[in-house]
This record gives structure tokens, sequence and C-alpha cells, in this order.
């Protein structure tokens, strides 16, 4: 193999396999990477602008039999400080988030034993009902999985009556790395990485949008990386023509912060700036198919997400008004409204609000700005 063979190659939109994605990682600089990713965000996303997003992430219950190793968030059914979270919760928290702007939830909770599909299709029609203008981006291919094993259906049984429930968009949680070695290390409690793929072609057939994601600098190794970035870029090359399939790819780094897989295995996030960057351009070549990539400031802060705007990002994502799960696990970064479009203009690219499918949003005329207190 020859860098700069691929590197052509993949400024042709070719699709390079796992094991070309890794040699780039070894033996391309991360100047000739982002310069790559770079170019093909320009003509994969030619009008230059930098996306984002206003919403909240509201956790439907803490309750989780799941077991993850890096989560600090769920409790055992039972728990002192176990919730699920009720109505008049629910409403005190749109009601706040419309007044900063947003227009839609992400919802999402644990793999609770005793919430089934009348639960969530009960709670997202009496959301819609309540606020008809509300987005509703919840759940994950895991919470699908859990659900349709519980009520004995299938993943599109389980999605079309969500999705007739009121669900607008299925987020890509829960995908840590595909490869099910990592998965039984990490998340044993979870789908493996074949149900979750499954899923998402589901959610694709009946035209539900989806992310993506990649939750790495654990315990997988590179080649574990490359494979999962092409087992999203075959699911997404099977949806059908005209479908969404995934918007987006979000890869972000492991939060290590009080983790069982820091305490009990000792592994924790040396994830670096560059090599943060170098993902990030990795994720735009390896994913030709895919037309958004995310920088995930939340977990590597505005600097680094700044530079990743030119190493073939495209969208800032959410200011997340709230977000309890990867904060609880030591991610510390915050913007605001204002702050994030300030980000976006000190990189060089001009701010533009969006929703979940990627199309453009006025600012609102009214728009309470947050203040960041937690």
């Amino acid at each position: 193999m020859n860098t700069a063979d691929l590197l052509q190659r993949a400024l042709r939109f070719d699709f390079l396999s796992k094991d070309e994605g890794v040699y780039l990682y070894h033996n391309a600089t991360t100047p000739e990477l982002m310069y790559v990713a770079n170019e093909l965000r320009k003509i994969q996303v030619p009008h230059g602008k930098v996306t984002w997003q206003i919403d909240r992430n509201v956790n439907t219950t803490n309750v989780c039999i799941a077991n993850c190793k890096f989560c600090n968030f769920f409790r055992r059914p039972g728990h002192e400080d176990s919730y699920i979270t009720d109505i008049d919760t629910y409403k005190i928290k749109i009601e706040e988030t419309f007044r900063y702007g947003g227009d839609q939830l992400l919802l999402q909770g644990g793999h609770h034993p005793d919430l089934g599909l009348k639960f969530y299709t009960d709670l997202f029609k009496e959301l819609k009902e309540l606020y008809p203008a509300l987005k509703l981006h919840s759940l994950g291919p895991p919470e699908i999985a859990h659900v349709s094993k519980l009520e004995g259906l299938s993943h599109i049984e389980v999605l079309t009556a969500m999705k007739a429930a009121g669900l607008d968009s299925l987020p890509g949680a829960g995908a840590e790395i595909l490869n099910d070695r990592v998965r039984r290390l990490i998340s044993k409690g979870k789908c493996g990485g074949k149900e979750w793929l499954g899923v998402m072609r589901a959610a694709h057939k009946i035209n539900l949008p989806t992310s993506a994601t990649m939750m790495f600098g654990h315990v997988e190794t590179i080649d574990e990386r490359f494979e999962h970035l092409v087992w999203i870029r075959e699911v997404q090359s099977e949806k059908p023509e005209g479908n969404y399939g995934f918007t987006a790819f979000i890869p972000w780094p492991f939060q290590d912060d009080g983790t069982l897989l820091r305490k009990v295995r000792g592994i924790t996030n040396t994830v670096t700036g560059d090599e943060y960057l170098r993902m990030i351009a990795l994720s735009r070549i390896m994913l030709p198919n895919v037309k958004n990539i995310q920088a995930s400031w939340l977990t590597v802060g505005k600097q680094v997400a700044q530079l990743c705007l030119h190493a073939g990002a495209n969208d800032f994502g959410s200011i997340m008004i709230e977000e309890n799960v990867v904060s609880a696990a030591g991610a510390p970064h915050r913007f605001t409204a204002q702050g994030i479009q300030n980000s976006i203009r000190e990189a060089g690219f001009e701010p533009q609000l969006r929703n979940q499918k990627y199309e453009w949003r006025e600012m609102p005329e009214q728009l309470e700005e947050q203040v960041i207190n937690y």
C-alpha cells in the first residue's frame, strides 16, 4: 500500500478497505489527512457553513440492567436513587427548551426490565399531543433491541409502532465499538454489534432518520475501529434510495472519570487532540456516503473541536441544554447558543442552526440565553 495512492482514491470517494484505513492511520501525517478530509467536506457540504442544534437530553429512566463498564449514570432496579421521569417534569423541561430556542428532546434511558413498547408509545403520543411542534430524537438500537426482546416482536415492528406514536428519528446510541470482543468487555448486557446494525437497517427501511456513533479509546484495537467504520458504511449503502439512512456520524473518546473500566481494569482515556483530529479526518475519508461528520465538543473541548472543522467535520452538534450520561463520566465542556456560534465564527465558518434532518432553521426571534450552572 502507498499513502499517496490511498489518499488519491479517497479524493475520488472510493470505499477504502479496513486494512487501507488502518494503513493510513499508521502512515499518513495529520496534515495530509486533514487536507484530504477537508477537500471531501467541501465537495459533500459545499455551502461551507457549520451546522449546530438546540436540543435537550432528557432521561426517561436511570434504571438499567445492561451494566456497561463505562457508565456512571445507571442505577439497578430498586435502587434508592432510581426514577422514571413523570409527565410534569417533561412539561417543565420542554417549555424551558422552547424558551431557549430548542425544538427537540433527545430521550434516552436504560434497559428497564419493566418498560415495554406501550410505555414508550404512550409517552411519545402524550408528549406530541401536548406539544405538536416538539421533535423526538429518542432511544437507540440497544433500547429498541431490549424492547423487542421484552415484547417478542421484531425490530421493524417496534420501530413502526414508535414512529406512528411520534418518534421522529433514532440516535446512534450504544454503538461504542461494534466488534463483539469489545462489547463483551465493556457492555455485555447490550445487544451485539450485528443486532445494533440490524436495528439501523430496520429504521432505514421505514425511512426513520438515524445517526451513527463510535466511542473509542478504551479496550479496542485500531483494526476494530476501522472495522466499525466499514460496517457503518455498508449499512448506509444498503438503505433504500431516497431514504434518510445515517444523517451523521459522531465519534468521541471514552470518558473515564469514576468508571468501572478505570477502577477495575485501569483503562484511561489517552486520546490526544491529535488522535481525535486524525479520527475525525479518517471518518470523513472512510465514510464517503455519510454526508455530515460531527465534532464532539462535549468530550474534546472547544479548541480541538474548532480544529476538527478544518479536518472534515462540518457539524458542531447541539448545545445540549441538559446532558447527564457522558457528563457523569467526566465530560466538562459546556456551550450556550451564543457561545457555540462564536466558536464556529472563531474557526472561520458561518454558523447555521439546523434540525435533526439537517434542514436549516431560522434563529428564533425570542431566544432566552441559557445560564450554565451545572
